[in-house]
């Protein structure tokens, strides 16, 4: 059987598209193995020697069927830059306050620093005015949805920045890890409605001192979500503010994990 050109274009279509499917439907975590091995520049069976596995583990890693165990997720952040790092150790299950504690307060891992902005004074009339330092938070390319809304299914720290936002110092304790996401949804209103701008501190992740207050989750169904924590006894609820919508339990089965800690945000955000 022989296929004329316009048949032969439309096949070498089919197969770049589908291609592109099957790369859109990859976990994130298998992507970012890829863009680490290219970052290397080594291939599959170079990546499995210094991984101590098998190049057909890496070939299963990169094709999203075998997700790494948390011991090769750590192995995998030693390889890469301060950004792939903290993706791979943050899959591991390792939390940044507990990692910059462990290397003694060092920021050597952390995201790169919020970068101080030019202070603009307001003309006066002699009168010494002291005006608060102004930092730039990152607002990022991505959604943060809610109950019965998906959010961005990518990692925060993975995400591009869109631009940057000058905001006081003191509205971040930890202006390295903070960033501003918009959100999706109806489920925390009349608290947080969609289209709001909400900042995330991804350094406060301990749920025993987060009970009572918003979070950020991440399910592998769902993406990122917002939410309130509570605790009633040894359970672990994840809850809206319109009690319209279901709450639901948190629990590492399940795929959920909190992210960060939401410190403030902004209603009507253009």
């Amino acid at each position: 059987m022989s296929f004329g050109p316009c048949g032969r274009k439309g096949i070498m279509v089919d197969s770049v598209m589908k291609k592109k499917g099957r790369a859109n439907s990859l976990p994130e975590w298998a992507t970012q193995i890829t863009a680490l091995r290219e970052h290397l520049t080594i291939n599959q069976a170079e990546l499995a020697r210094r991984m101590e596995c098998s190049a057909m583990t890496i070939s299963r890693w990169e094709r999203g069927l075998l997700q790494p165990s948390a011991e090769h997720f750590i192995q995998l952040g030693n390889l890469g830059d301060k950004t792939e790092a903290w993706f791979f150790w943050e899959k591991a299950g390792i939390q940044p306050a507990k990692m910059v504690h462990a290397l003694g307060g060092s920021s050597r891992k952390k995201r790169t620093e919020a970068p101080a902005l030019e202070l603009v004074h307001p003309a006066t009339t002699g009168i010494d005015q002291k005006l608060p330092q102004v930092i730039g938070i990152p607002l990022l390319k991505g959604v943060v949805g809610t109950h019965g809304a998906d959010g961005d299914h990518r990692s925060l720290r993975t995400m591009p920045v869109a631009e940057m936002i000058g905001v006081p110092a003191s509205w971040c304790p930890n202006p390295a890890y903070t960033s501003l996401l918009r959100v999706k949804g109806h489920s925390m209103e009349p608290l947080i409605h969609q289209g709001d701008l909400i900042a995330v501190d991804s350094f406060q992740t301990e749920r025993d001192q987060l009970c009572g207050k918003l979070v950020i989750v991440s399910s592998h169904g769902h993406g990122l979500s917002v939410s309130r924590l509570r605790r009633y006894d040894t359970l672990e609820m994840l809850e809206a503010e319109n009690r319209e919508y279901e709450s639901f339990v948190l629990s590492k089965s399940g795929g959920l994990r909190v992210v960060g800690k939401v410190l403030w945000w902004i209603a009507g955000a253009p």
